[in-house]
């Protein structure tokens, strides 16, 4: 290193390089091998050419926590295709519902996750803004929807997932949404149908929330967007207490007089209350709330879950915080608190026909949800507490990991990574995690598309991928329909003859 051969001297460089040169590596063991019982129930000699053969199974091994140290001039081997199976499985296990999100940097290996470890906790996709945190949430959710591992419940804030969205690049491209994939198990919803038209969305079925479906509990989460203070809010449950459900109805049409004598035998603050009138007025600007809704739509969300319908709610132009808080608030509550009644009645029974179906609710921005203040007053914090108790759990996608709250975090089961350039947002990631200071400087070394870290319950150890392309490729091995068949000339003629003869 002191004198180092000059570089055009390449005689002496290729003598020294592997010679007279070495480096020096960390290595930090992560899982110990085992052989399986069955495999030590062998005879020797057939126990001795199973080891051999490239081809043997991951049941041969069992992978345990490090326990020790390997013993000193114990040799390094590069990682095959075969250690790869060994620790991460494969994707055509009979047994197991794997999933290939991806592969090793610079090893054509696919990487598995455990589908039903992966749903049976709340789980998180972090990343800048620009790193693909929608591409890799369309990613799994194709997984859990082709392996059958749970019900998917998508709050599609920017209308991403349900169809076709745009893809980044210069060159103006589209990658197909869920619909498109499975369109005999995704239904969408939409809160704003006129933008779902625009888009060209067939079968998106309409969305309304009743002014009577609105609690007092869902105006604090979003009493930041309406400028609520908690006086206001006092006075909102003595209305309600007052009024029933139709309190908010009731509050709107109330005049000056009106207040004031309900104030007066009520015990009411007057100004509280015509500032809560003011600012509730804000409501009547959202196009999915009504008056009244004459059929229950809770009722017929819970009724495609349960017959194994994965639903998308779009939100198209309705995508302002307060819109977007405030529906995914109301219907996640009340889909829990049935799930919750479900769960019941099962751990009563024991009768399989009476489990729930499990389910994946998956929120953009979710430090909105999960921050420090509200996290233990909204109902996501509780569904990230409660984990697989009540068969309901999280799937969040956020940028600032560093604003949800780390008791949340820390129930946080997988955590797909990518870039983070925030010191506290990498905090936050690592929250709960043993032996993290060494991540700490790869997930800052990631690149800004296509890679990330995934770590926690889901997988056996932490590893960085390149993750797997959303492309024609992944929709002909993931979806329902054989898209290079219905990509032919007469196919595409027949359809177009088709959208005409329906109006389209």
């Amino acid at each position: 290193m002191v004198n180092p051969p000059d570089p055009s001297n390449l005689f002496l460089t290729e003598v020294l390089a592997g010679t007279g040169t070495f480096g020096t590596i960390n290595l930090a063991p992560m899982l110990m091998f085992e052989s399986s019982p069955a495999l030590d129930l062998l005879p020797t000699e057939k126990k001795s050419k199973r080891k051999k053969t490239p081809s043997a199974l991951e049941s041969d091994f069992v992978l345990l926590p490090v326990k020790t140290v390997p013993s000193h001039f114990s040799q390094a081997f590069e990682a095959s295709e075969r250690d790869f199976r060994i620790v991460f499985g494969w994707e055509d296990d009979p047994h197991k519902r794997n999933f290939a999100i991806g592969q090793p940097i610079d090893m054509a290996v696919p990487i598995c996750i455990d589908l039903d470890r992966f749903v049976e906790r709340s789980n998180g996709i972090f990343g800048k803004s620009g790193t693909g945190k929608s591409f890799l949430a369309r990613l799994l959710l194709s997984g859990v929807i082709r392996k059958r591992a749970a019900v998917n419940l998508i709050f599609d804030m920017h209308s991403e997932y349900g169809w076709e969205a745009a893809a980044e690049g210069k060159q103006f491209q589209t990658v197909k949404g869920l619909r498109q994939l499975f369109p005999g198990q995704v239904k969408i919803y939409t809160l704003d149908p006129d933008s779902t038209v625009r888009r060209g969305v067939r079968d998106a079925q309409e969305l309304y929330i009743g002014l009577d479906q609105i609690e007092v509990e869902d105006l604090m989460l979003v009493k930041e967007e309406l400028n609520l203070s908690e006086a206001s809010l006092e006075n909102a449950i003595i209305l309600r207490n007052e009024f029933g459900k139709n309190w908010i109805s009731r509050l709107l049409s109330m005049t000056n007089g009106e207040i004031q004598e309900f104030c007066e035998t009520k015990m009411g603050s007057k100004s509280s209350i015509m500032a809560l009138q003011r600012k509730l007025t804000r409501l009547e600007e959202l196009k999915y709330l009504k008056q009244t809704c004459p059929e229950n739509p809770i009722k017929q969300l819970l009724d495609a879950l349960k017959s194994h319908k994965h639903v998308v709610i779009e939100f198209g132009s309705q995508s302002n915080m307060l819109s977007y808080m405030l529906a995914t608030n109301i219907i996640t509550r009340r889909i829990h608190h049935a799930y919750v009644r479900q769960a019941e009645k099962f751990l009563q029974t024991k009768n399989p026909s009476d489990r729930p179906i499990q389910l994946m609710i998956t929120i953009e921005e979710a430090h909105r949800f999960l921050n420090p203040m509200t996290a233990r007053q909204t109902i996501f914090g509780t569904i990230a507490r409660e984990m697989r108790k009540y068969f309901v759990t999280l799937l969040v996608v956020d940028q600032r990991p560093s604003g949800i709250d780390n008791e949340v975090m820390s129930q946080i089961g997988t955590r797909v990574t990518a870039l983070l350039n925030d010191d506290k947002d990498i905090d936050a990631i690592f929250t709960g995690v043993a032996g993290s200071t060494n991540l700490r400087s790869v997930l800052a070394k990631l690149d800004s598309k296509q890679q990330a870290l995934v770590l926690g319950h889901a997988v056996p150890m932490p590893v960085v991928m390149q993750t797997r392309r959303y492309d024609e490729e992944f929709y002909r091995a993931i979806g329902e329909i054989d898209w290079e068949e219905v990509s032919t000339p007469e196919v595409l003629k027949a359809a177009e003859v088709a959208r005409a003869d329906l109006g389209f």
